[in-house]
């Protein structure tokens, strides 16, 4: 038996040591007092507050247990003593793993070492994980386990949540720049009868009630021009398309696309527009106007200036270049 398989062995009888206590490892809702991030803002020496989320440290001294609850938000260290709780659930926290989920209540106070911390009354286990998390200093090494499996990703690699977290950003800013311009967001049909709009190979499937075959689209284009000639003077949609084409690093089968028509405009305005697009979600998302490119592995290759007015020139005299 290979090491994680023992691993998930031990949690498994874990699992069922909790079960013989009659402790469901799986349990129901709890309310905290707010995302961890909240309990920090709320935190006050003495006060009672109530947090949730993944062990992600745990320190054994004996008789009492430090360990760190993190969620989405941000961390928190918890403190348990056998003069709180009672030996009893000191006991049971000897079968809590790293990964696990918990609810604890507690009194705030702050440690010699200045971190806030609170010394936990109660506790309820949310959910019992049974596999082990990668290693904590490291993360997910594995490149193809990093893409194939991104909530480990997420889990152990701090830059991929940020990336993560930047591109929700810019998809919902995108929205309220062109809400705010006056653009109508709409959605067009993703089976579609003809594969048009780009040039590349679409994904087929068949319609078994109208015994139509059909295409994921490749772009939304050919619709949102229907759109124009059926009187709307601005749209835009942020699609999702499909491509049968190779796969890289910077090409997937599936991506979102944005595409935005605006009627009596020109190529020039248009440009205008997604000039200040671009350095608009630049502000709003990166808080500056210098943006820093990495490669793969997260080093600075160089430093991208994107204020404005932006170089424009003909492509013929881009290709002579």
């Amino acid at each position: 038996m290979d090491e994680e398989n023992e691993l998930i062995a031990l949690r498994r009888k874990k699992l069922n040591a909790l079960r013989e206590k009659g402790i469901d490892p799986f349990g129901s809702a709890f309310e905290p007092s707010g995302s961890i991030a909240e309990v920090r803002e709320k935190f006050k020496e003495g006060e009672t507050l109530r947090a949730a989320g993944r062990i992600t440290a745990h320190r054994d001294m004996g008789k009492s247990h430090f360990l760190d609850l993190r969620d989405a938000a941000g961390r928190i260290q918890i403190y348990i003593h056998a003069k709180e709780v009672g030996a009893e659930l000191i006991d049971l926290f000897r079968l809590l793993d790293i990964g696990d989920f918990i609810g604890v209540e507690g009194t705030c106070f702050v440690t010699k070492s200045g971190e806030p911390t609170l010394k936990v009354r109660a506790y309820r286990l949310l959910a019992k994980a049974l596999r082990p998390l990668p290693e904590k200093w490291h993360g997910l090494q594995d490149i193809e386990a990093r893409y194939r499996q991104r909530y480990l990703d997420l889990l152990t690699n701090e830059r991929s949540r940020v990336v993560f977290e930047k591109r929700i950003a810019i998809v919902r800013e995108t929205r309220r720049f062109f809400e705010e311009r006056g653009f109508l967001e709409v959605e067009t049909p993703i089976l579609q009868t003809l594969a048009g709009g780009a040039a590349a190979e679409p994904f087929s499937t068949h319609h078994k009630a109208l015994g139509l075959d059909l295409y994921l689209r490749i772009a939304p284009e050919l619709y949102l021009k229907r759109l124009l000639v059926g009187g709307f003077n601005k749209v835009f949609e942020v699609s999702r398309n499909f491509r049968n084409e190779g796969i890289s690093r910077k090409h997937n089968p599936e991506f979102t696309m944005l595409e935005a028509y605006w009627a009596y405009a020109d190529f020039e305005q248009m440009a205008n527009l997604v000039e200040e697009l671009i350095c608009h979600l630049a502000e709003v998302v990166c808080g500056s106007l210098q943006i820093e490119h990495r490669d793969g592995d997260g080093k600075i290759t160089r430093v991208i200036n994107l204020k404005r007015p932006w170089r424009r020139t003909r492509y013929r005299d881009l290709v002579r270049e």
